[in-house]
């Protein structure tokens, strides 16, 4: 039998609003307020974010992101910098009791990263699941080379053509599950290299070489340009195949909006954005 969950896109909208929604639905869904739910959104202006665990001042050049005009957030989740510009970010809270989500991280991801995977079916694209397979593929997951994300593939991340399409990160608190994560639709590499602190431009180079081996966006490989619209159709579609699941509108009252507030106030503060 196929399972409603709720749908919320919350269009575009700055770092510190887009990070409360993703933490307050984590909130409504542990209290059991509201069913499992995928939300999409963007983010104006773009914004660099930075993994939970990332030293913000020894990784990131905050002067340039500032320069550029960047926006500058801490998430909830690990991982490494993401520049959120021209992309389709999407979440997926559910319960970690929820029937069809495995014990395993790994294992949760695979799952709700089928709704991903459909989704680059759909626009056409021979997407599949990166799964390191020898010893030494294994061990270099547990050493990431550089601040940046989609530096490689990781485990269940969907690659086409060799080269990863979407990077996401899960967390695990309060007895629910939040993975979130970016779909890019283009992507400005000298852009995203500028943020970072790297020891000489050797390196640089360097990495952003491998990076452009590695990583692509979906406007570099369609045989035509696909919008915005075109990635959300295809990706809702996508996470209700995926997923085997219909969709209800979920819209906020006013007490959930209220603590979304409440919560934007911490992803503003210097406090929870330098805290490392």
């Amino acid at each position: 039998m196929t399972e409603t969950w709720n749908f919320i896109n919350t269009g575009s909208n700055d770092p510190f609003y887009n990070m409360a929604v993703d933490e307050a639905l984590l909130n409504f869904v542990s209290r059991g307020e509201i069913d499992p739910v995928v939300r999409f959104y963007t983010w104006d202006p773009p914004t660099l974010s930075v993994g939970y665990f990332q030293r913000l001042k020894k990784e990131i050049d905050i002067d340039m992101v500032r320069e550029k005009g960047y926006g500058l957030v801490r998430r909830q989740t690990g991982g490494r910098g993401v520049l959120h510009d021209k992309e389709l970010t999407y979440s997926v809270i559910v319960p970690e009791s929820h029937e069809n989500m495995p014990k395993t991280v790994t294992e949760a991801y695979r799952v709700i990263s089928e709704g991903l995977l459909e989704g680059f079916k759909s626009l056409g694209f021979d997407a599949y699941f990166a799964v390191p397979r020898s010893k030494e593929e294994r061990e270099k997951l547990k050493q990431p080379r550089s601040a940046v994300c989609f530096d490689a593939p990781s485990w269940y991340e969907l690659v086409v053509e060799g080269r990863k399409i979407a990077g996401s990160a899960q967390t695990r608190q309060k007895g629910v599950i939040l993975q979130h994560g970016s779909i890019l639709q283009e992507v400005d590499i000298d852009d995203l290299f500028d943020m970072f602190i790297f020891k000489n431009d050797r390196l640089k180079d360097k990495m952003k070489k491998a990076f452009i081996d590695k990583a692509v966006a979906i406007n570099d490989i369609a045989d035509k340009h696909i919008t915005l619209e075109e990635m959300e159709e295809a990706f809702e579609a996508g996470f209700k195949k995926g997923l085997n699941i219909e969709f209800k509108p979920l819209t906020f009252t006013e007490a959930q909006e209220a603590e979304i507030k409440e919560l934007e106030a911490k992803f503003k503060s210097d406090e929870w954005n330098y805290r490392k």
